[in-house]
Order: C-alpha cells, then structure tokens, then sequence
C-alpha cells in the first residue's frame, strides 16, 4: 500500500510540473500581444513605461507584487494628469492662475482663509455660490480662475464664460427656438464663471435668459462664480430689469457670500496712481476727527503774497473794509488802476498757468 501511495504521488507531482510548464508556456506573450492587451484595457501609459520598469524590476530583483504596483501608480497618475490638463483646456479660462498667485497683502480686508473654504471639496458638493466685487485690476478674475482651477483639481468640470457671451448666446437660442439645448452648456459643469457682470451693454431680454440659468443650477445645488464692478443694487438697471435682478440675487445668495476686493489695481499699481494722503496730513490746520475734506489754501495764499500785485489788491481790499466800517470813502491809491481788484488777481493768476 505504501509503494502503491508513494508511486501516485510522484505522478501526480510529474503532471503538476507539465501542466505549470505548459501554462508558462502559453503565458509566454509576443510584444504584439502585449500590445493588444494593453490597448484593451486602454493602458496608454504601461504599454509605453512597462519595458523599462520591467528591466528595473530584474536589475533590483523586484517582487511582482513591487512591480504591478508601480506599474499601476504610474498609470493612475497619468491619467490624473491628463484628466487635468483636458478640463483646464475645456474651461476656457482667459489665462492660468493659482490661488498662490495672488497677492492677499494688497487687500484691506480679504484674508486667505476666508478664501480658503472655497477651495474644498464643501464648494461644490453644498452648492456654494459666490459674487466678487470690486473696481477693475482688483483681481476677482484672478481669483475666480483660481477657484475655478481648484475644482478641478478635486475632480470636477468647470466652465469659464463671460455675462457678454453667455447672455449673447443664450439670446440667440432662444430666437431660434434652441433655448433648452443651449442651456446644457452653462447648467452641466460643476463650477460656472461668470466673469464681467456689468462692464458691457447687454439687450433687453439679458435678466431673462441669466435667470433661467441661475434658477436651473440653484435647484441642481451646483455653484456659481460672478464678477462683477457694479453693485448688487445696480443689477436691475444692468440686467434691464429690477424684479428679475432681485430673483437672481435671492437664489445666488442663498447659498453663497459677496466678497469685496479693494487696493490698487494690479495692473497700474507701479504706476502709484492711487497713493492718498495720511490722515495725520500736516496741511490740516484745524482740528476735527477725521480732518477737513478740502486742504485749507494756507499755503496757497502764502505764496501769492510773495508777488507784488497780490500783496498790493490785499492792502486794497483791507482799507476798503475799514473804510465802510467808519462809513468813509477810501481814497485811491496811486497803484490802484481802473479795473477792479478781482479781474486783476484773475489775469494774474492766468498768466501763472
């Protein structure tokens, strides 16, 4: 019985040795084959990686386990990148920038961190909306963009447009009887910009065609970006009409914040257009909380006491006064000439400028 079991197991062993020979025989892939499997799988990035990696994996004596998974983090990683660069493509953005980009120091009031819970994951999924509001070169498109770039990088769509374009658009579809089909564009992605809310004209029908977009991402819970240097009690006279501006208002709002960027403008700022006075000015001469709103002309008046003609029209005016108060009459003087006193400082001054 012994022999008998002992001779059973050494054939069975023999036949498990052929049939593992045999499979490694028929696992034995041309490069052809490879090929074709990977591109099945749409495997771009192994099929171009997986040569040197498997030469790698000999030279360092790699498990299969080491080897598959670096194949796989190589691959995941790929596509990350290229599911990035499609969608920033797609959004048409007017130019790339990051929230590390912009300069929070020129602001008075903004501070990163109340930035900082738009660039979550919370923005999108609570259908959070936001209006940025300030002069032009303040950096609302900046940061629009910025947040706009973000979702993206969480893994959502977003899409990038202009109130000129989108209204323009949606005013043409409607003529045509396409409103529906064009409202897809602005109500699929996950993020909308909506850049320049009041810079241009808009035509008559600008609050209806904005609102059916706003109404439809309001109920879907999906966010919207506005732009805009006007203020929001404006929007009526914008949009030509006020009732539906305040509609559109209520249902951005709801869920959403207005934020006001001021400082200079990015844009001129070397230019220092924009520097104003201290408080603490020493031309103020008299006392007040916040200071007189015009300078007294002090200083003015000092240098034209330095001209003659001056001098002399003040010494004039002077004795004038003194003379009506004693109730005389004064006597010219032999400077005084024919015209009166103030059409002689007027053309002094002209010939001044």
């Amino acid at each position: 019985m012994k022999k008998e079991t002992v001779t059973k197991n050494r054939q069975s062993a023999s036949m498990a040795t052929k049939q593992d020979d045999h499979t490694l025989q028929s696992l034995e892939l041309s490069e052809g084959q490879l090929e074709v499997h990977f591109r099945r799988l749409n495997l771009a990035h192994t099929r171009r990686i997986y040569k040197e990696v498997a030469d790698r994996a000999e030279k360092e004596s790699w498990s299969y386990r080491d080897f598959l998974a670096l194949l796989l983090a190589e691959e995941v990683a790929r596509r990350k990148q290229t599911r990035l660069q499609r969608c920033t493509r797609s959004a048409h953005f007017p130019f790339f920038k990051t929230i590390d980009e912009f300069d929070f120091t020129l602001q008075s009031t903004l501070r990163e961190s109340v930035i900082g819970s738009y660039l979550g994951l919370d923005f999108v999924t609570e259908g959070r909306s936001l209006i940025l509001h300030g002069k032009t070169g303040r950096g609302k498109t900046h940061l629009a963009v910025a947040i706009g770039y973000r979702a993206i990088q969480n893994g959502f769509e977003t899409l990038f447009t202009t109130a000129a374009e989108l209204i323009e658009d949606l005013s043409n579809a409607s003529k045509r009887g396409h409103l529906q089909e064009s409202l897809a564009t602005y109500t699929h992605p996950h993020v909308l910009v909506i850049d320049e809310v009041g810079y241009l004209t808009y035509g008559p029908d600008a609050a209806n065609v904005l609102f059916h977009v706003v109404n439809d991402r309001h109920l879907k819970k999906r966010p919207m970006i506005f732009t805009t240097n006007k203020p929001l009690t404006e929007w009526g006279k914008v949009l030509h009409d006020e009732d539906m501006a305040a509609a559109i208002l209520d249902r951005v709002l709801e869920r959403g914040r207005i934020i006001h960027l001021d400082g200079p403008s990015g844009r001129t700022r070397h230019l220092n257009l924009e520097q104003t006075l201290p408080a603490n000015t020493k031309r103020l001469r008299i006392s007040g909380i916040g200071g007189s709103e015009f300078p007294e002309p002090t200083a003015c008046l000092e240098k034209l006491m330095l001209h003659t003609p001056v001098r002399l029209w003040l010494l004039c005016l002077h004795d004038e006064m003194c003379c009506r108060l004693q109730g005389k009459t004064r006597q010219s003087r032999p400077f005084q000439r024919s015209h009166d006193p103030a059409s002689r400082l007027e053309g002094f001054l002209a010939t001044k400028k």
